[in-house]
């Protein structure tokens, strides 16, 4: 296992940090056999640990605490909030008042009295950033968290909080964890780069593109849509949806590329995001052992630049097959009226001659 910075936190961390989704009610229920994917990563090197608060509804920070039950000093844990939790007003979002909570529920379901790096999961357009910072900078100061990050935050949201957290002297955001594979490179068109810039550790999810990339599902064969991840999300499997035959003919291509260099497409797959100088670990997210063991097998590939030309002619650079983070959208997308002028208005605009 290899180990880098994780940006200027001066904390060093496994090149692979193991995610935790799939424990619990949502992927594998049986907490023991939890624990026991957790310590066999936690024996082959990974020091780095990623939860969050809302997999499977905190029965995963559960587990993840459980199991680091008497290893908890050797392990940078990391878990996130800002995703509703129960049914209720101000139950979510990245406010003050719900971020307090968060991290004192999670802290109790963790079992422990520190989280080394916490992440808002996602924008909160209805939160002022200012106040995001003030609260985790608070967080930070009380010995609750040592570090916070963000997570899935578009380039103009990563230098407005760095913008902001120096006019107004609070702590900077220390790491971004975007959504990185072979088939979704989007990221690098400028929130990779501009992580490089602001000196802030980047650490990918998914780098199976959502299972598409573990090698089960293949152009020409039948897709089982009621298991595993394409029971989460049918709509990125279905080989009739718009767009996936592309993914399955890109998928075809780096399947014949890995075998080419003696490798499986997970194993590539779980290399490939490390490559970029801006990534300092890769978040692998098993369900079983055997798929622990399958993904590790890749943690000591370097590849080489002739198989990153070939991945660049599959899939070319900043280029997305699909929306990698297929469950959330802005709300300047999803709500009408963020980017729709009233009627009114517009009928007022074109009555005075205006534009």
């Amino acid at each position: 296992m290899r180990y880098r910075v994780l940006g200027k936190t001066g904390i060093e961390v496994s090149t692979h940090c193991l995610g935790t989704m799939m424990f619990g009610a949502v992927g594998n229920p049986d907490h023991e056999d939890g624990a026991r994917v957790i310590h066999a990563a936690l024996d082959a090197g990974i020091n780095f640990v990623d939860t969050a608060d809302m997999y499977s509804a905190g029965e995963c920070e559960e587990i993840v605490g459980k199991a680091l039950k008497g290893r908890r000093d050797d392990v940078v844990l990391a878990t996130k909030g800002h995703f509703p939790l129960g049914e209720g007003r101000n139950r979510s979002g990245n406010s003050r008042r719900w971020l307090l909570k968060a991290v004192e529920d999670s802290l109790r379901r963790l079992d422990t009295d520190w989280i080394d790096l916490y992440q808002v999961h996602r924008p909160d357009p209805a939160t002022d950033v200012e106040e995001t910072l003030s609260v985790l900078t608070d967080l930070v100061r009380a010995g609750k968290i040592r570090a916070f990050g963000t997570s899935t935050f578009p380039a103009e949201e990563l230098v407005e909080a760095h913008h902001v957290a120096d006019r107004r002297a609070l702590m900077r955001p220390r790491t971004e964890q975007p959504p990185y594979s072979l088939l979704a490179r989007g990221v690098e068109r400028s929130v990779l780069p501009t992580a490089q810039r602001l000196g802030t550790g980047v650490l990918t999810w998914s780098p199976l593109a959502s299972g598409f990339l573990s090698g089960k599902h293949r152009q020409g064969r039948p897709v089982d849509l009621t298991t595993g991840r394409a029971k989460l999300t049918p709509h990125r499997f279905d080989p009739a949806a718009p767009g996936n035959q592309e993914k399955f003919a890109a998928v075809e291509r780096l399947v014949a590329l890995a075998e080419e260099t003696g490798r499986t497409l997970p194993e590539l797959a779980v290399a490939f995001p490390l490559v970029h100088p801006a990534v300092t670990s890769v978040i692998v997210g098993p369900r079983t052992m055997d798929q622990l063991t399958s993904l590790l097998k890749g943690a000591d590939l370097v590849l080489e630049d002739a198989v990153l030309d070939r991945i660049d002619e599959i899939v070319p650079p900043g280029t997305d097959l699909y929306r990698a983070d297929g469950v959330w959208l802005p709300p300047a997308l999803t709500d009408p009226a963020l980017r729709r002028r009233a009627a009114s208005e517009r009928a007022a605009a074109d009555g005075d001659g205006t534009r």
